[in-house]
């Protein structure tokens, strides 16, 4: 409530003579009573109250008077609504504390208030002080009465002085200073290489504990299974290996023990996604003859930088011998053995381009090839004529690793565009390829060059997902054991290369076979990923199999499910997502298929220490005046009460807190009031040189 005064402000001079002017007479006046103190003359005293009065009246002396209007102070509330502020009763306790402040305040004379929150802030932690600068910069400084801050005490950005200059009281929502066991994060890798082993460095911490145990118990889960247990030293850094089996995102979530009597098991759990990546995946390229698209095979595989290619052509088979000597030949000696039974399971993939069995490869050889396959390896076989006959591939131990065989028609002849199949439009390989046709549409064909030869098989047992337009396999994938295979059942894909007809995507396509063939989790063909977004989880599905997707089973931290219906996107895949605000591992199911994401940050600032303490604030609310107040009792906010004070004087005590009078005003009007009218000073004038003059004279 506004009040209005009147104050006495200041004495104010209007002369009605010049300044010089007045200077002159006041000099004059003093050398006149000098002389007559010096003559000793009678009346001196009542001729220098005259000339006073004279002087005085000439100065024109005004007394101005202000009417003030007082404002009332405005007292700052802020409330900490970051994610700290959830754990236990601490947001209901705030919410008491704040409508018990509230009310306080309305009872108190000439005082404002205003309040504002502190939402999260993501990684960045609790922003107090930032907020109370923004709010303090629309609140004139000399009308703060005070802020009262209602936060757990923990804050991350405290300035080194307080804002506002006045007296900042921090309440906290807690019975007293808490304990708290937390899981540190001190390093973790984001990727590691296949085969190997990453290094995660963990320590854990008792805080608030006067005599931590000497060791915690840490369980470590992958992908949702228990890995693991191992004993950790508090306080100090341990570290734990772990192995990258496979290529693609692995979850870890590690977990240490809850202390007894601690404030929350939030930060107990740390969650890690590592990803799997191969280190350089090595292939082997052997060309059985030389023809128009060894190159083709060649140029892509050089061209991925993350491919270290071995590549090899027979340029000079047996059956060609022209009996010249060994030592005048400049060819180099295919080297059989070392490839294909010391260094083989080295390679990730093997590529055999028109190869044939001249005799070149013992016959356990190509056994070891089909054996590699099945325990992991990659093998792709691109044919041409030579694929029929008696020197086929198909006529040796090889047979099992490959998807087809040729009878009856053999090689075919005649133009034909490639086309994509139904399931091929559904199989990341050659899903969306660009120009491809519409297999929904059996007379539409693709945007693609002809090709002019292929070969006729028979006893396909992969999936075909490139044919011709009367349905002949093209490109047949199959997966054989733990490894992975492929059949290019023509030579001609160099004309695309070449820019026949328009082309057509060679260089996706086989790069795409490739990274099929050596397990690289972005073509899986049948696949469930969940991936952490900010707010929640954004899941894919990809299958070949047709039909709508299953409804999904997602698993929260905390054990609780609940169902989740997909929206198909494009053929083959479909997609969902979720709010995620738990932190921690997410499980999500199709019924064939587990998915499992980490959601939150590996180690986040406003989580790492989940006490309610004052040591953070205490220093900075002592030095503006304030203090700290724990506001539990009995289970209850008990708040303090509001007290107003002076600048200058105690602002908080045991069970107060103070918020200060600032009197601030605004001036509504001024009024100047003569302090010598004429009225007034013309007869004590003439009064004073009566008596003078009677005084001479008696």
């Amino acid at each position: 409530m506004n009040r209005a005064e009147q104050v006495f402000a200041a004495l104010r001079f209007d002369l009605l003579l010049p300044a010089w002017l007045l200077v002159g007479l006041a000099v004059l006046c003093a050398l006149l009573l000098g002389l007559a103190l010096w003559r000793r003359a009678r009346g001196v005293l009542w001729r220098a109250a005259c000339f006073v009065l004279l002087l005085a009246w000439l100065a024109g002396p005004r007394l101005v008077q202000e009417d003030w209007k007082t404002l009332p102070d405005i007292a700052l509330l802020v409330v900490d609504q970051s994610a700290s502020m959830q754990v236990g009763e601490r947001a209901s306790l705030a919410a008491q504390a704040q409508e018990e402040i509230q009310a306080q305040v309305a009872r108190l004379p000439e005082i404002d208030l205003q309040t504002i929150t502190v939402p999260e802030s993501g990684n960045g932690g609790t922003k107090l002080f930032g907020a109370m600068e923004r709010a303090l910069s629309n609140i004139p400084r000399g009308r703060l009465a005070g802020v009262i801050a209602i936060t757990d005490g923990q804050a991350h950005d405290v300035p080194a002085a307080v804002p506002g200059g006045a007296p900042l009281h921090v309440l906290v929502p807690a019975r007293g200073e808490e304990t708290d066991r937390r899981l540190r994060l001190i390093e973790a890798p984001g990727f590691g290489i296949v085969g190997k082993s990453v290094t995660l460095r963990v320590a854990v911490d008792d805080l608030g504990v006067a005599r931590p145990a000497a060791q915690a118990r840490l369980s470590i889960r992958r992908d949702g299974e228990l890995a693991r247990t191992e004993m950790v030293p508090i306080g100090q850094e341990y570290r734990i290996a772990v192995p990258i089996v496979r290529a693609g995102p692995i979850v870890l979530d590690l977990q240490v023990e809850k202390l007894a009597g601690e404030v929350s098991a939030i930060n107990n759990r740390a969650v890690v996604e590592i990803n799997g990546v191969r280190d350089r995946l090595r292939v082997l390229l052997v060309s059985g003859e030389p023809h128009s698209g060894a190159r083709t095979w060649r140029r892509l595989l050089k061209a991925d930088p993350a491919v270290d290619l071995v590549h090899f052509t027979i340029l000079r088979p047996p059956e060609k011998d022209d009996m010249t000597p060994l030592n005048e030949l400049a060819l180099i000696a295919f080297p059989v053995r070392e490839l294909f039974q010391v260094k083989l399971p080295e390679f990730d993939l093997v590529i055999l381009d028109r190869f044939q069995n001249r005799g070149l490869l013992p016959m356990n050889y190509y056994a070891n090839i089909a054996e590699h396959v099945k325990n992991g390896g990659a093998l792709l076989i691109s044919v041409g004529p030579e694929f029929v006959g008696a020197t086929s591939l198909a006529n040796t131990p090889l047979a099992p690793a490959l998807s087809g065989r040729s009878f009856g028609a053999g090689v075919v002849a005649g133009a034909f565009r490639p086309r994509v199949t139904a399931l091929g439009a559904r199989h990341p390989v050659t899903a969306a390829l660009e120009g491809a046709n519409d297999p929904a549409r059996a007379e539409s064909e693709a945007a693609w060059g002809s090709w002019y030869r292929r070969v006729h098989a028979e006893q396909v047992t992969g999936e075909v997902v490139l044919a011709t337009p009367d349905g002949s396999p093209l490109l047949v994938l199959e997966r054989m054991g733990q490894g992975r295979a492929a059949l290019l059942l023509s030579d001609q894909i160099w004309l695309w290369l070449r820019g026949h007809q328009g082309g057509g995507p060679q260089a996706e396509l086989l790069r795409r076979v490739a990274h099929w063939l050596m397990q690289q989790p972005e073509l899986e063909e049948n696949a469930l990923i969940a991936r952490a977004e900010p707010g929640g989880l954004r899941i894919e599905r990809r299958s070949i199999a047709e039909g709508p997707a299953p409804d999904l089973r997602v698993t929260d931290p905390e054990g609780r499910v609940s169902v989740l219906t997909m929206t198909e996107t494009a053929p083959g895949r479909a997609t969902a997502s979720v709010m995620a605000r738990a932190l921690g591992v997410w499980q999500v199911s199709d019924g064939a298929r587990n998915a499992f994401a980490a959601v939150g940050a590996a180690n986040p600032l406003e989580l790492a220490d989940l006490r309610a303490a004052a040591g953070v604030l205490a220093g900075p609310a002592r030095a503006s005046g304030g203090g700290v107040h724990f506001l539990v009792e009995n289970g209850r906010a008990v708040v303090p009460q509001l007290r107003r004070t002076e600048i200058g004087r105690d602002a908080s005590g045991g069970n107060w807190i103070g918020l200060q009078r600032r009197h601030d005003h605004v001036v509504t009007g001024i009024t100047a009031l003569s302090l010598l009218p004429p009225w007034a000073a013309l007869p004590l004038i003439l009064g004073c040189a009566v008596l003078a003059w009677w005084h001479e004279g008696a």
